[in-house]
Order: structure tokens, then C-alpha cells, then sequence
């Protein structure tokens, strides 16, 4: 019982690493219905930006202002470059492709800045675990869960109450309607995804202390976030937190008891299960468009 309540809180905190990128997908989806598919660099610039800051001697408090002020210039950068153009051009599947190109260029940027190698992240908290329910749980995979509630919670929070965040809503119920009653659709598509970059560029502080941080990072959390996405639904924010804890606490534990080579498996088997079950996620609504 011990070890199932250990795997579980490490798979809790991973969970709401993927929650939180995945709630970035749904940000820029709402308003646009386009995804940045470059979402996983987002996080290893986050990452690998606060690395650099805290090696000049900013702590990691005050850094964490800083990398979210990045990833909102990366992600208006993305919407500028990639996905504007593909909009304006009608191209279905343009942004794709654009955003997975800069995504590369983005990585490879890294690498000739930073270097090839995995870097050691310091963590801001005592790494000594405490005993809870008889499991070691680190104070950072606390940290992790309530700041990754934290963002999530204040982006909804601030689409609910201002009139910025309406603007959004409005945009993402409908972008012909809204841009007739005078919103600038374009710029609330660039600030979504200057508010999906962020929430990527805070999730890699968050679970970098935690792994080790370079080029590569990125990649595989960018993919695991985007089936978190479809399995909890691309409209539902609570569908990427019971998605992404789903899948981490799946990958923790078959990770522990059959093999770490067979833990990408289950969370592939429930993306297909829900495709085929439920093709809109678990909490997320078919929409019906009429012609």
C-alpha cells in the first residue's frame, strides 16, 4: 500500500504537468481551432530560460514572472508567424505544419545556446520528502500540483471577470459574431496563444527541478499533453486536469509493476479507447453546426 500511495502522489504531480499544457491546446483551440503543435518547446524555453536566470543570481520566485513575460512574446511570435498567415489563407492545415516547423527551429535554437546536454535545474524547496499516509512525497511535487491549480485557476478566473476574458469568450463562442460587434478577433487569437505559451513556459519551471532540463525535454511532454487534450476534451479545463491525472498516475504505476519500456502504453490504449468511444473527450461536447 505504501508503494501504491508513493507511485500515486508522483503521478499526481506529473499529472498536472500535462494538465497544464494541456489546457494551453484548449486556449488557443476555443478561439482559433488551430493548436500549436510546437506547445512542448514552449515548455523547454520556459525551462531553459529560467535555468539562465537563476544562474545570474535571480531567485526562483522572482524568475517565475519573468519566463510567463517570455512565453506570452514566444507564443505571439508562434500566432504571428505560423498561424495567422494559414488563417488569413484559409489553409485548412497550414498552421500544422508552420507551428511544428517552429517549433523545430525553436529546438535547435536551444541546442546551440544551451548546448545538447540535460542540465540540472536547483530546486527552489527542501528536497528532503515528508511522510505522508506513510509515503514519501518531495515538497516540490506539492509545489508542482498548487501552482499548476494556480494557473489554471487564474486564467479562468480572468476569462470569467474581465472584459478581456469576455472578449475571449466571445471569440471562442463565435469569431464572426464577436468580430461584428467590434472585438478584434486577430488580437485575442494572438493573446490566446500568448496565454497558452505561458501556461507551457510555467509548467517547465515547474517540473524542471524535478527532471533534468535541456533541448529535448519538451517533446514527449508536448505529445503526452495533446492526447491529455483529446482524452479530457478540447473544450472542458476540467478534462485536461482528470485527463493528465489519469495518465500519470497510469504511467507511474505501469511503469513500477510491469516495466518503465511498457509506461507510454496505457495512456495510448485510453487515447483510443475514448477516440472510439467518446471522439469529443471525456467532459467535452460534440458541437453541432448548421449549414
Amino acid at each position: 500500500m505504501t508503494i501504491f500511495l508513493q507511485l500515486a502522489y508522483s503521478g499526481i504531480a506529473l499529472g498536472m504537468i500535462y494538465a497544464v499544457i494541456a489546457f494551453g491546446y484548449q486556449l488557443t483551440y476555443a478561439t482559433s481551432e488551430t493548436l500549436n503543435f510546437g506547445q512542448g518547446d514552449a515548455l523547454m524555453l520556459g525551462g531553459l530560460v529560467g535555468l539562465t536566470l537563476v544562474g545570474f543570481g535571480i531567485s526562483y520566485w522572482l524568475m517565475i514572472p519573468l519566463v510567463c513575460i517570455f512565453g506570452m512574446l514566444q507564443g505571439s511570435v508562434v500566432e504571428r508567424v505560423a498561424v495567422r498567415p494559414a488563417i488569413q489563407a484559409r489553409s485548412e492545415f497550414g498552421w500544422i505544419m508552420a507551428t511544428i516547423a517552429l517549433g523545430i527551429i525553436f529546438r535547435n535554437m536551444a541546442e546551440n545556446i544551451w548546448g545538447r546536454d540535460a542540465l540540472r535545474f536547483p530546486s527552489p524547496v527542501s528536497e528532503t520528502p515528508f511522510t505522508v499516509l506513510g509515503a514519501r512525497i518531495l515538497p516540490m511535487e506539492l509545489l508542482v500540483v498548487a501552482g499548476a491549480l494556480l494557473i489554471m485557476g487564474a486564467i479562468e478566473l480572468f476569462t470569467r471577470s474581465s472584459i478581456y476574458g469576455k472578449a475571449v469568450v466571445a471569440t471562442a463562442g463565435d469569431r464572426d459574431a464577436a468580430g461584428l460587434m467590434g472585438i478584434n478577433t486577430k488580437l485575442v487569437i494572438t493573446f490566446s496563444y500568448a496565454l497558452s505559451s505561458l501556461t507551457a513556459a510555467f509548467a517547465g519551471v515547474l517540473v524542471a527541478p524535478l527532471t533534468l532540463t535541456g533541448a529535448s525535454m519538451g517533446a514527449v511532454l508536448g505529445l503526452k499533453a495533446f492526447a491529455v487534450a483529446i482524452v479530457g476534451g478540447l473544450n472542458s479545463g476540467m478534462g485536461a486536469i482528470v485527463g493528465g491525472l489519469l495518465l500519470g498516475i497510469m504511467e507511474t504505476m505501469t511503469g513500477f509493476y510491469l516495466s518503465t519500456g511498457y509506461k507510454d502504453v496505457p495512456g495510448l490504449i485510453l487515447l483510443l479507447l475514448v477516440l472510439t468511444v467518446r471522439p469529443a473527450g471525456l467532459f467535452g461536447k460534440t458541437a453541432i453546426k448548421k449549414v
